[in-house]
């Protein structure tokens, strides 16, 4: 499609969407049907800006890869029925359907999963430097310490890792998202939550892993085999393929 902003004075910063999902129209559908690629996509987005976006399966490791299936059909890459794990242990948040779009800057979760997330934070975070700031409206829910914080690394100890646990009959299999995949710095220098209450934006129900929860991982996009693989990498340097 062409994408034009007659009324947007400055213009816009994005050049464009580029599709990836399986439906007919997604650029990466296209490259398929044409024969270019396999039906395989991926991508390594680096915390530090930047990553690479791969299509075939050639720079996929052959060991190390943890997979779970991809529920079909679906134009989106929609997993099965998903447990959130807080520092390892359960929190009653069970049976998640889980949609990894990296449209999506940040992560979502449907409004029961956000609001208890966020009370176990809050709790686990008595008795820490951290108070509320509430006048940083960068994001939802926002903290300061004794002073401003220059990156998520100064503030991570006073975080759990988060689980998602994938229970798809076979065997458990697990992706941990650690606290600078959820956490980011604001411009004043708090530490802000980037996880959000999808209900508040339309999602209704859906739960969305956007790319803050993908950083430091290669993802993969397997449409032959209709699986979802992640396996910890340097996304700062090209793998051989």
């Amino acid at each position: 499609y062409d994408q034009s902003f007659p009324s947007a004075h400055p213009p816009p910063a994005t050049a464009g969407v580029l599709g990836l999902g399986r439906g007919k129209i997604s650029v990466f559908s296209q490259l398929v049907s044409a024969g270019v690629t396999r039906n395989v996509v991926g991508h390594c987005l680096s915390s530090k800006g930047g990553g690479y976006l791969f299509f075939g399966d050639n720079l996929i490791p052959s060991t190390g890869v943890a997979w779970t299936p991809l529920l079909s059909p679906d134009n989106h890459y929609t997993t099965g029925s998903a447990e959130l794990l807080f520092n390892g242990k359960a929190a009653g948040l069970k049976g998640l359907k889980l949609i990894f779009d990296t449209g999506s800057s940040y992560t979502y979760f449907n409004s029961k999963t956000y609001q208890t997330l966020v009370k176990l934070i809050e709790n686990d975070l008595k008795g820490t430097p951290l108070k509320d700031a509430k006048e940083d409206k960068t994001l939802p829910v926002c903290w300061k310490g004794a002073k401003p914080f220059k990156s998520v690394l100064d503030v991570k100890t006073y975080f759990k890792t988060l689980t998602i646990n994938f229970t798809n009959g076979r065997k458990n299999t697990q992706l941990q998202i650690p606290p600078e995949s959820y956490l980011i710095i604001s411009n004043t220098g708090n530490v802000c939550l980037g996880l959000l209450n999808g209900s508040e934006v339309g999602l209704q129900d859906s739960n969305v892993i956007g790319d803050i929860s993908m950083q430091g991982l290669m993802m993969i996009y397997d449409n032959e085999k209709q699986q979802l693989g992640w396996v910890t990498a340097d996304c700062n340097k090209l793998p051989r393929s």
